[in-house]
């Protein structure tokens, strides 16, 4: 489609219009149901960034709002994009080797397209070849050329122990010293990734490599996260709460103290029901969790064999009907928590002056609609810094000799 040839836009009308504005800090307990909804509102952009945003009666008589482009969101609710997070590359580091750059770069872009047909503006995807430095350092590589086209991509390396280091060493802690004093000060020089991640499965690697490897990520300025298994959820969340994690992902074994735990710290709970979904296991108990004041964020968990949904109003619509969340409380948890859990909470996850102006336009007149639909694509319109990047095109027959070749 083509895009926004102003740099000025007026989103007028919108019959709800889901701030979210509040605090600087994730929502907990009752205020994940506090959408800060304005009816009848409207959004001034300049520049990609949002200027105004209030009753479209105050911010359409603004001066600069009588040059704006006008788009009409009449009857239809305006919400901040939910970040699609947990996003799993999981490649297998042989097939890594056999493919070129371009192709998986091609593959991937595939991808991040029809996540933005579906609404997400902003992914984190986990990489996890283990301690193979070529397959990791290509797919890295390629996640940095894709990380503002059309979606703006966060690149996660998964900590994988198990396969021989590059000076062949089999040993867990020679891999594990590879990883600390040579991969991770290389990504970080060379930008390749926002976050580190690990595996917490307690059978498998030693409390001392997780110690070292995530006290190496911080000293080099980089986020931690940790993901849990199901033996060790327990033990997940106490590394992740003790070495101040952004997220802990899995919580399908959170038990009642691990609750507590996350809701005296700042480490967001990110539940994943399409991940139960489609495996038939398990939901995490996000009542519980948000009953006891954690962060609860939601993330589809996307990978393409064994998680393949990619849209967030599916998960929203998941989280309302296998987990027990209201609506608002699965939006919030979608968009701003969801931003907390990503660091980029300073210009994403809310509609407020001042940030990014990445939104969507819905086929909804109501945000609690979101929680009645499974599998369907409500989006509108999805725009991203300004500029529309998704459109919704009408039905219609198409002459085979307009339509261009896949090739």
């Amino acid at each position: 489609m083509e895009r926004t040839a102003t740099s000025t836009i007026l989103i007028r009308g919108a019959r709800q219009l889901l701030t979210l504005r509040g605090p600087n800090e994730p929502r907990r307990a009752s205020q994940l149901q506090e959408l800060s909804i304005i009816h009848d509102g409207s959004l001034l952009i300049q520049d990609g960034v949002l200027v105004e945003v209030g009753a479209t009666r105050r911010v359409e008589n603004l001066a600069a709002a009588r040059a704006a482009i006008e788009v009409s969101a009449a009857g239809r609710v305006v919400m901040p994009p939910p970040g699609s997070f947990g996003v799993e590359a999981e490649p297998a580091a042989r097939a890594l080797r056999a493919i070129t750059g371009m192709r998986l770069e091609t593959r991937a872009r595939l991808l991040l397209e029809a996540m933005a047909r579906h609404g997400t503006t902003t992914v984190e995807v986990k990489t996890g070849c283990g301690p193979d430095p070529a397959a990791e350092m290509k797919i890295l590589r390629v996640l940095a050329g894709l990380k503002r086209e059309p979606v703006d991509v966060i690149a996660a390396v998964l900590l994988l122990l198990g396969g021989p280091a590059e000076g062949g060493s089999n040993g867990t802690e020679s891999v594990s010293n590879w990883i600390c004093d040579e991969f991770l000060p290389k990504i970080r020089r060379r930008r390749l990734a926002a976050f580190v991640d690990v595996l917490l499965d307690e059978p498998a690697i030693t409390a001392s490599c997780f110690e070292r490897y995530l006290q190496a990520a911080r000293a080099l300025g980089l986020g931690c996260k940790v993901h849990a298994q199901a033996g060790a959820c327990s033990s997940a969340v106490a590394v992740a709460v003790a070495h101040g994690a952004s997220s802990v992902d899995h919580l399908e074994n959170a038990t009642v103290d691990d609750a507590a735990l996350l809701a005296k710290s700042d480490t967001i709970a990110t539940v994943t029901p399409c991940a139960s979904f489609h495996r038939d296991g398990y939901y995490a108990p996000a009542r519980m969790l948000i009953e006891a004041g954690a962060a609860v964020a939601l993330a589809t968990n996307f990978n393409p064999q064994h998680t393949p949904t990619l849209n967030m109003q599916t998960v929203i619509k998941l989280a309302c009907a296998r987990m027990g969340m209201a609506p608002a409380e699965a939006i919030s948890a979608a968009t701003i928590n969801g931003a907390h859990a990503l660091g980029c909470a300073d210009r994403a996850g809310s509609l407020a002056p001042g940030k990014s102006a990445d939104l969507l336009i819905l086929n909804i007149s109501d945000h609690r609609e979101l929680a009645h639909h499974l599998g369907a694509n409500l989006v509108y319109r999805t725009m991203k810094r300004g500029e529309f990047i998704y459109e919704e095109g009408e039905v219609a027959p198409r002459p085979v000799q307009d339509m261009k070749p896949a090739w």
